[in-house]
């Protein structure tokens, strides 16, 4: 429906975070899950990394409408079902959603063509919205699954495609879902100096990330020396910002939130 294209941006930037270059990542430098080559595409070639790091979200939200939103038309589709078919576009790709959009929905060889047709539309029609979004968020999910990259961010896609099953099926049952004013931290910014739990948890991630190519620390809660040079260490290696402290895309990069 016209009316949930807002409402769906947020959830998906709720997803998506902020700037992150990590070395693993083969779409690259990416901020509010827009691509550095995606962002040139639409505003410029000229356009480098530190212009991808200020894209503001009414800048983000233009990209997302035409790329994704609007080639999947998402307007015609049903409530829940055009915030699974948008956030899988972001995700995989327009042609490569809306083919898992025909295939739950029926369609079976040359009619999963990738295109949005009066055929397609029909099939959709013909059956409830929870049933689509469930069987095609199993076959999305197969696909992640499939990739060579899913040892490294499997977890986080695995969480992110549970949540849009999730809140998509609501939707289509006709309730209301509060779209996020903003990304919630799941998470503590932590620095030299910091205690208690949060660094715990930091410093159990630390030494399974870097197991092998760094001496594993005390986990004692304590954000010390040691804890500050192993963090230095991961960011490196994550193409983050090394500057020892844990913010979200840290805890991001480390797999620990969306």
């Amino acid at each position: 429906m016209r009316k949930n294209f807002e409402s769906s941006l947020r959830h998906v930037l709720n997803h998506e975070g902020g700037y992150v270059d990590h070395p693993k990542d083969p779409g690259g430098a990416t901020n509010r899950g827009i691509t550095l080559k995606v962002f040139r595409a639409f505003y410029g070639q000229h356009l480098g990394k530190s212009d991808l790091r200020q894209i503001t979200e009414r800048e983000a939200g233009a990209i997302y409408k035409a790329n994704y939103w609007d080639k999947c038309q998402c307007d015609k589709l049903p409530d829940g079902l055009d915030y699974a078919v948008f956030d899988q576009a972001v995700n995989s790709g327009p042609s490569r959603s809306i083919r898992w959009l025909q295939g739950s929905c029926g369609a079976q060889g040359d009619e999963i063509d990738g295109l949005l047709g009066p055929a397609t539309f029909a099939k959709v029609k013909s059956m409830e919205p929870p049933a689509i979004i469930i069987k095609m968020c199993a076959v999305r999910l197969k696909f992640l699954k499939s990739l060579s990259h899913w040892k490294d961010f499997g977890r986080g896609w695995k969480k992110r495609v549970d949540g849009v099953e999730e809140i998509a099926t609501v939707l289509a049952g006709g309730e209301k879902v509060a779209a996020p004013a903003a990304a919630v931290p799941a998470y503590e910014i932590l620095k030299k100096g910091s205690a208690g739990p949060g660094v715990k948890k930091l410093q159990r991630a630390l030494n399974q990330v870097l197991a092998g190519q760094w001496p594993a620390m005390k986990v004692d809660g304590d954000f010390g020396p040691g804890t500050r040079k192993a963090l230095i260490e991961f960011q490196r290696d994550a193409g983050l910002d090394a500057d020892g402290v844990a913010g979200h895309n840290t805890w991001q990069a480390l797999g620990l939130v969306e």
